[in-house]
């Protein structure tokens, strides 16, 4: 099921591995996708396109991931579009308490499962749904 429909996102990697198989798979799911390459087509891409999510690599030619997150996170509230999902290679606790601390809604270790990347992705943009009322006379009534 197309879950993604409606859905714009913008991957922002170096690898051209790593952008191919996450655009694949996500318009597999319905998404409309967006590549870049480098920090500053990422920043340009993400003014004109105004994607839903940016799934992007820390360590970029141009303009690092941080420096991309806080040009495009600026002055807006946590939980504002775009959101925002961090992969890296780095594996350093300092570099994902900066990367919260920038509104980051998710930071991901590479390598990873595809599947791992899928969930996050569908956790900050899929709406959950309506919890179904408790039936009468079940328990806390």
């Amino acid at each position: 099921m197309p879950y993604l429909k409606d859905k714009t996102i913008l991957i922002v990697d170096d690898d051209p591995d790593v952008v191919t198989a996450i655009t694949m798979s996500l318009t597999e799911k319905g998404a409309t996708v967006f590549q870049a390459v480098d920090g500053g087509q990422a920043v340009d891409i993400n003014e004109k396109e105004h994607p839903d999510l940016v799934v992007l690599d820390m360590m970029l030619p141009k303009r690092s991931g941080f420096l991309v997150l806080e040009r495009i996170k600026k002055g807006k509230p946590k939980g504002a579009k775009p959101r925002v999902i961090m992969i890296t290679g780095n594996l350093g606790t300092r570099h994902k308490t900066y990367a919260e601390a920038l509104g980051v809604d998710d930071y991901i270790n590479k390598p990873f499962r595809m599947d791992r990347l899928l969930a996050s992705i569908e956790k900050i943009l899929v709406p959950a749904p309506p919890a179904a009322p408790a039936a009468p006379g079940a328990p806390g009534k």
